[in-house]
């Protein structure tokens, strides 16, 4: 049986915050609302775009609504490779993981057309098997149902796999679906969301904790 990786992708694969930051401010800015810090959006993702919405809107006292989903998303699928860029080492390590016989995927909460805008112009995709994203299925992350509707669609098992985030949703996903977890302290979440997982500190930790793990 195949051994796959499934990576979160904003925080994880991607350094986003740029783009998804750049996208709410021109909302607000739509509706003469004030932007915000970087840390700011930092908390703010990590659970798809509708909750990004609500979450900004509640900030600055807008009403929320579907239509401003749209509007978001209409603009951010513009512009969502502007700055958007892979973490320091990331194309690297999944060309390696590739190389000793890893499947990759990607399973986020993020629209998955979106993430295939992104993953297409910087040239990712060629090195995935498979995206998962939030509208994907019928549950997200921390839903178990994400990841486990992604390893079906690919013909994989739980027992075989390995789910990498730097999210609570990811690690809370992975442990209820029975999956490997490993957290991703380069990215968006604190380090208590880890909640007990395998730490990888740098894109470069990846490999070697990879091959330690226990699968099957």
């Amino acid at each position: 049986m195949d051994r796959i990786a499934l990576f979160d992708l904003d925080g994880t694969l991607l350094d986003s915050a740029p783009d998804l930051h750049s996208a709410l401010d021109r909302l607000m800015a739509r509706h003469d609302r004030p932007g915000f810090s970087r840390e700011e959006v930092w908390r703010m993702i990590g659970d798809g775009v509708t909750v990004l919405v609500q979450r900004a809107c509640a900030a600055r006292n807008l009403a929320f609504s579907p239509e401003l989903v749209a509007d978001f998303m209409a603009d951010y699928e513009a512009h969502a490779a502007d700055e958007t860029r892979p973490f320091p080492g990331i194309p690297e390590v999944l060309a390696a993981l590739r190389a000793e016989g890893w499947r990759l995927a990607v399973c986020t909460n993020k629209p998955e057309k979106a993430a295939r805008i992104i993953l297409d112009d910087l040239g990712l995709s060629p090195l995935l098997d498979g995206i998962g994203g939030g509208d994907s299925f019928p549950v997200r992350k921390p839903h178990p149902g994400h990841p486990l509707g992604l390893l079906a669609r690919m013909g994989g098992e739980a027992s075989q796999s390995v789910l990498i985030g730097d999210h609570q949703n990811d690690t809370r996903a992975a442990k209820a679906a029975g999956i490997a977890a490993i957290f991703a302290a380069w990215g968006y979440g604190q380090p208590e969301m880890a909640e007990g997982a395998p730490v990888a500190s740098a894109p470069g930790d990846l490999p070697g904790l990879l091959a330690g793990l226990r699968l099957g």
